[in-house]
């Protein structure tokens, strides 16, 4: 099975944890990956989040083979056959440690900040990934949890390969996981948006907030809504603050979904501006596993235009659009249907030049976001405005590579978004 991204995924996972009926648990979420996963199973059971935070101590002339693990508070766990085989010296062994060690502390201050360590002991420890491949880092922080004090552990992930959970069962007293996959490959290949995750986000949910929102709890707008395209359903998230003036229409990029972490958090700065917003999925999930659909401009623009018709019979408000990706080459198809009336585009990160046959009749003022460090696509932007004629322009983010992952990258991008917006309303 194919999860939409980290987010959903958490989801299903803490069903399936929630029906263990733990005492005592306290989730921990493997840096980074891991921890929008754990995220979403601590929500689900009540639970404290925090982090575990192991580093692998490898042979030195084969890195890869591990003779042992370290864990945060002075935790070292030493394979001996592995040391044996390797012939490794005291100083080997040490002149490993400390490194690995030095590397462990600053990792832990970067995501924990001044925030103390859970205590384990006694307690049930939940060590969550966002999948396990080979096992090992998974079964060095199982090791780790009961060297602080875990009296029971359970390993909890949404994908992983057959033969490492079956491995994993002797490192845990339990083994959570939704899919377990023989042709297993790679964790990114079960994920639609399998986009990295930021050191910040990290933060902010260990912080007990949605990454990029500064509020606590879900950052999703609600309420869900089922939006009609041509009879074909299409889950969605709407949110109206009071008074609205507009509302923003995303076209999410390939890979992603109504629940991009990103989107979602422009989603919310332009909710506290005053405008409305829906997030939708694009395509069926049936339709999400064909490569070829989500790649298909025309279609995902059709969708777009068949969700704006939709919207327009609930609600009398301008629309506006706002494109990731792929999604910009969307929602500029869109925009230059005839008659398409929309009052602002917005693309973030996107690749106009996917929509050229069309950009020379896109009516709406567009305003195109490119990080300064994403460089072809920066190109490609400057291209594209070149080619059309509408009001538009190019608003180049320092310091911002292609996801705007970079601290305080993605909070410019809804300030320009927002202004945009809000100074193209009729």
């Amino acid at each position: 099975m194919l999860f939409t991204d980290r987010t959903s995924a958490g989801a299903q996972l803490a069903e399936l944890v929630g029906r263990l009926g733990l005492e005592d648990p306290v989730v921990l979420g493997l840096p980074r990956g891991g921890v929008p996963v754990a995220y979403q199973v601590a929500k689900a059971l009540g639970a404290p989040l925090d982090i575990i935070v192991v580093r692998k101590l490898g042979v030195p002339y084969q890195p890869e083979l591990g003779f042992g693990a370290v864990g945060e508070g002075g935790v070292r766990i030493i394979n001996e056959q592995v040391v044996r085989m390797a012939r490794l010296t005291m100083a080997d062994r040490a002149a490993v440690e400390q490194a690995e060690r030095a590397a462990l502390e600053r990792q832990a201050a970067r995501y924990r900040g001044e925030r103390a360590r859970v205590p384990l002991t006694g307690r049930t420890a939940v060590i969550v990934d966002d999948g396990v491949a080979t096992g090992s880092t998974a079964a060095a922080a199982c090791q780790v949890a009961r060297a602080q004090g875990a009296s029971r552990v359970v390993l909890a992930v949404p994908v992983a390969a057959s033969d490492s959970v079956a491995w994993l069962r002797q490192e845990a007293d339990a083994v959570v996981c939704v899919s377990e996959r023989a042709d297993f490959g790679s964790v990114g290949q079960w994920y639609l948006d399998f986009s990295q995750t930021s050191d910040d986000e990290v933060g902010e949910l260990l912080s007990g907030r949605e990454p990029g929102t500064g509020e606590p709890g879900p950052a999703a707008p609600d309420p869900e809504v089922v939006v009609d395209v041509g009879g074909i359903p299409l889950p969605g998230s709407l949110a109206l603050p009071d008074g609205a003036r507009a509302v923003v229409v995303f076209a999410h990029g390939s890979g992603s979904s109504r629940h991009s972490p990103r989107n979602r958090a422009v989603a919310t700065a332009l909710n506290r501006a005053g405008l409305g917003t829906l997030l939708f999925d694009l395509l069926t999930p049936a339709e999400e596993i064909d490569r070829a659909k989500v790649f298909d401009i025309p279609l995902l623009g059709t969708r777009l235009t068949g969700a704006t018709a939709w919207l327009r019979t609930e609600l009398d408000l301008p629309v506006c659009y706002f494109g990731a990706s792929t999604g910009a080459a969307a929602a500029l198809t869109s925009a230059a249907e005839p008659g398409a009336d929309i009052a602002a585009v917005v693309s973030r990160g996107g690749r106009p030049d996917l929509a050229a046959p069309v950009l020379g009749e896109v009516r709406a003022p567009t305003l195109l976001i490119v990080g300064s460090l994403d460089t072809q696509v920066l190109e490609l932007n400057r291209e594209a405005a070149a080619r059309m004629r509408c009001e538009n322009e190019l608003a180049v983010v320092p310091g911002a590579t292609h996801l705007f992952e970079e601290p305080g990258t993605l909070e410019q991008v809804a300030d320009l978004a927002g202004e945009w917006f809000t100074s193209h309303l009729p």
